[in-house]
């Protein structure tokens, strides 16, 4: 899949962020006398495998009892991509949410030999837990929003409403993803079928399973569901715009807090008055769900 949103980037003429520390997976050195500095720290590792890495930005003035904590979750069809994809929101996010501490994630890539579902919300699992049992190293505190684009927004949904257990996801942005893989736009393409299940480690789910309702976050949604924005193109040629309406219906039915705004284009493919549309609203949704 494209990498989302990087027209947003250019539009709005943002860059990579300027960080007051370069680190790699080192938290040693963090002094947590008040007032803390801004720091960065990168490719801190949650698991074994090379891929299972993220970079943490913790702002100036945290602490244990307000920093709460948004968690980027890049796109690429769950077979590619990379957190990188996601650094321009993070300019965004310190402009707009400078209290914040953001985490960009990346997980481990499907391939031949590696299952993408369950183990990709899992993988974002183990990001969280980590964080959790760091936060008086980092002085955060455990409370996450999540943003995600494409297969991100789709790992991010299924995550929130199937092993968010303790409740520490508070909203999810949902830009383009994927939601409903039993929508005939997936069940009429034959290839589409075969990438299901190449994507789905059939053993970690009962026997008997539907493996297309059962990653699907359409079918996950509950009362216990946070509050969730979405975004859709109209024009989209990977993600059709019943996924997102489908899910639209189903979180009013279940009575969770949502919004849910059309594009006129494709897959995050917008006009700038759209994007510039997109940034207002999420950070308002911030501001309502994830306030300091």
């Amino acid at each position: 899949m494209k990498k989302l949103l990087f027209i947003f980037f250019i539009t709005f003429g943002l860059a990579v962020s300027t960080v007051s520390c370069n680190k790699d997976n080192d938290f040693s050195e963090v002094d947590t006398t008040l007032p803390l500095e801004a720091v960065t720290f990168y490719n801190i590792s949650y698991g074994i495998h090379s891929e299972q890495v993220y970079d943490i930005y913790l702002p100036a003035n945290r602490s244990a009892t307000k920093t709460k904590v948004i968690v980027l979750v890049h796109g690429g069809g769950w077979t590619e991509g990379d957190k990188a994809d996601m650094d321009g929101f993070i300019t965004l996010l310190q402009e707009n949410h400078p209290s914040h501490a953001i985490v960009n994630i990346n997980y481990v890539l499907a391939n031949a030999n590696v299952k993408a579902f369950p183990n990709q919300f899992l993988d974002l699992g183990k990001v969280i837990d980590k964080i959790t049992s760091e936060k008086e190293q980092l002085q955060v505190l455990p409370e996450f929003g999540l943003i995600g684009t494409s297969a991100g927004a789709h790992i991010s949904l299924m995550y929130d409403s199937v092993y968010d257990t303790e409740d520490k996801v508070k909203f999810v942005c949902d830009i383009v993803g994927p939601t409903n893989f039993t929508d005939p736009f997936y069940t009429n393409n034959p290839a589409w079928q075969i990438l299901l299940t190449a994507l789905v480690d059939e053993t970690a789910y009962p026997s008997g399973t539907n493996l297309a309702e059962a990653t699907s976050p359409v079918f996950q949604v509950s009362s216990n569901t946070s509050p969730s924005i979405l975004f859709y193109g109209d024009q989209d040629p990977l993600v059709p715009l019943s996924n997102g309406e489908l899910l639209e219906t189903n979180l009013i039915n279940a009575d969770v807090t949502n919004s849910f705004t059309v594009y006129s284009g494709g897959h995050g493919n917008w006009d700038a008055a759209s994007l510039l549309n997109l940034q207002t609203q999420l950070s308002a949704f911030i501001q309502a769900h994830l306030s300091i």
